[in-house]
């Protein structure tokens, strides 16, 4: 066995390509250089053993299309709070964990892989120029994409700052607010919206007969949430299409768009807001045969490629963008980089020492949800069952919707230290 602080020789460093800088990204990232400096990981609750004895050289780049670290779990929020909003996004070269010559990161969009010669297509955004970075180790985490206003459309935080404060006065300026779709960005959506514009007239319209209906939640789940709706002033329509928005072109502002449901009444809103997003997965510059009918990567347990690929066990496919059963959540993509940095660390460890990689393998996760409702907050776990009310929304969320909690989990302030 190695002594302490041995460090582990390879004819290089090993090269970790990590697409997408959001929580599955990072998670991965920061876990895994924690692992190479002979530390425990940051999310050390699901490391079985001490601290690694021996040092790795690692250089890893994340590429991202955004040129900083978005809280997106504050999205619903932050749209309409500039104050949250200026706190949600952190450019990277502005984050201490990330600050290290050991981390490079290229600002732009990966158009192609090749999986056999283990090469990355890089089209960089600063240049213009096709970028063909050659990695060891492959981590996509580059997510889904969404529409506006479900999540921001900016790539860069000057950019952010002004979508989100037109977006947020087009929003205060209306009498009355109408949002369409009750999943579960738009029951957060109404329920902050409500919170900070109390006089607005905020109207949630849903197609089916109960919230929350494309998530394998039980019932009682959707009933709490339209109860704290109903109690905070929301107008709740469920069992209703919406046809057809039309503007209204001489009418006042207040009254500027005419809804037509599905049952023929006509609602006159001063705003309309789609919280309806379908998921498109990031996964086109990947080979078709690594993906599901729907576009996600097909990943195995220890969340390496499963699908017919060269090399497949040095590529790695966590968060949104896995075909993996269960909700997806922030939580969950960062429990998942974390499985991926002690994978990637024990292959490393067996390609300079030799024997067999030791794998952490995930196992599917029972629905759970936690939703910020204005004030108060539901949630479900399957051990708890369904939870609500204004404590339990400070212990999930804080005041910030969880921004600074994240932050810490991830250890973002913590200057980036590599062991002498």
């Amino acid at each position: 066995m190695a002594l302490k602080d041995t460090v582990l020789t390879s004819a290089r460093p090993f090269r970790v390509m990590v697409i997408g800088g959001s929580y599955g990204g990072l998670s991965t990232a920061l876990n895994l250089w924690d692992l190479t400096q002979a530390r425990l990981p940051r999310f050390n609750y699901a490391y079985d053993g001490p601290a690694p004895t021996e040092r790795i050289p690692i250089q890893t780049t994340i590429v991202d299309e955004r040129d900083g670290y978005y809280h997106l779990i504050g999205s619903p929020k932050s749209l309409i709070c500039e104050k949250l909003a200026t706190a949600s996004w952190t450019r990277f070269k502005d984050i201490p964990a990330l600050a290290s010559p050991h981390f490079k990161i290229v600002r732009g969009r990966v158009t192609n892989i090749d999986c056999a010669a283990k090469v990355a297509h890089v089209l960089d955004t600063a240049t213009g120029s096709i970028l063909a970075e050659s990695y060891d180790f492959l981590v996509v985490a580059s997510g889904v994409r969404r529409t506006y206003p479900v999540v921001p459309q900016s790539s860069c935080r000057t950019d952010f700052l002004q979508e989100a404060s037109k977006h947020s006065s087009q929003v205060r300026k209306a009498s009355d607010v109408a949002i369409i779709g009750g999943g579960a960005v738009g029951v957060e959506m109404a329920a902050e919206l409500k919170m900070l514009v109390p006089d607005q007239r905020v109207t949630l319209i849903h197609s089916r007969d109960r919230l929350l209906s494309s998530e394998p939640l039980p019932d009682e789940v959707a009933q709490q949430v339209l109860a704290t709706l109903l109690e905070d002033g929301v107008e709740v329509i469920l069992s209703q299409r919406v046809i057809s928005t039309t503007r209204i072109d001489d009418a006042a502002e207040d009254h500027a768009w005419r809804l037509t449901l599905s049952d023929g009444r006509e609602l006159v809103t001063g705003h309309v807001l789609n919280a309806i997003s379908r998921c498109v997965p990031t996964s086109e510059y990947l080979p078709g045969r690594a993906l599901d009918d729907h576009g996600y990567v097909k990943v195995q347990p220890s969340l390496q490629f499963a699908g017919d690929i060269p090399n497949p066990e040095h590529h790695y496919a966590i968060g949104d963008i896995a075909s993996w059963p269960g909700i997806k959540r922030c939580g969950g993509a960062m429990h998942m980089g974390h499985y991926c940095a002690l994978n990637i660390h024990q292959q490393m460890l067996a390609l300079c020492r030799g024997g067999n990689p030791k794998y952490k393998t995930l196992v599917p996760s029972p629905p759970v949800i936690g939703l910020a409702l204005g004030r108060k907050a539901v949630s479900y776990t399957p051990a708890e069952g369904v939870r609500h009310g204004e404590d339990l929304s400070k212990t999930l969320f804080g005041d910030d919707m969880a921004n600074q909690s994240c932050r810490d989990y991830l250890k973002l302030s913590e200057a980036c230290q590599q062991v002498p």
